[in-house]
């Protein structure tokens, strides 16, 4: 809008507020940073995710995908550089409930089972107790997530600490420098977002730092429980 400011000297027109509104569906964008933090995790852990994937835009996520995509097309899967057999595989499940047919289901679909070493499903409603139980039919490990929770991902908020996943041999050295046991660390619980967005399993220990303006920054060890 054009006009004068009071001192004389006519306003120029800001850029219109609509030309920051996303014109897209909501669906799509879901789907969109969903995947993006999909593939941040995956990297984070050590698979191969070619950074192409991860900086896709929005719009040519919806080139692709259009503005409802299809579940079945946003499937994708990664290998460990260090061990090709070491391959997890990302699935969507639709909006609805997540009972034991869609469970099933999938397991009929998935052909290279025995290629696989895990499985990462992505929920957008709730799943049932019995569905929960034919996980067991998969011969590798079953990870869930809510779509909700992959909106944003956790470990880039700035009051987040950085966590850095140890090896097993580094573990050890930890404990030997102390001369403690495992069971002395400080404890985090598997179900905490952080060990599951690194998928860390029972024994796992993550160094934590916390970092400070003024003074140094702090470290402290924590085992998965």
């Amino acid at each position: 809008m054009e006009g004068d400011n009071g001192n004389g000297e006519e306003m120029v027109p800001g850029p219109c507020l609509s030309g920051y509104v996303d014109d897209g569906s909501t669906e799509s964008h879901r789907y969109y940073l969903s995947r993006r933090t999909v593939l941040e995790m995956l990297r984070d852990r050590g698979y191969s995710v070619h950074p192409s994937e991860i900086d896709l835009s929005l719009q040519d996520f919806r080139a692709l995908h259009g503005q409802t995509p299809d579940v079945d097309r946003l499937r994708f899967s990664a290998a460990h550089p260090s061990d090709p057999s070491d391959r997890i595989l990302v699935i969507y499940c639709g909006p609805g409930i997540v009972k034991v047919n869609v469970i099933r289901g999938l397991h009929s679909q998935i052909t290279n089972k025995d290629t696989l070493t895990g499985l990462i499903l992505i929920l957008q409603s709730q799943i049932t107790s019995q569905a929960l139980k034919t996980l067991d039919l998969y011969p590798f490990k079953v990870e869930m997530f809510q779509i909700t929770d992959l909106l944003v991902n956790i470990t880039k908020h700035v009051l987040k600490p950085k966590h850095q996943v140890l090896t097993e041999r580094a573990k050890q050295n930890l404990l030997r420098k102390y001369n403690i046991e495992e069971k002395q660390l400080p404890r985090m619980s598997q179900k905490d977002a952080i060990a599951k967005y690194y998928g860390l399993e029972r024994g796992q220990v993550v160094k934590v730092i916390y970092s400070r303006d003024i003074t140094k920054a702090h470290v402290t060890y924590r085992c998965v429980w």
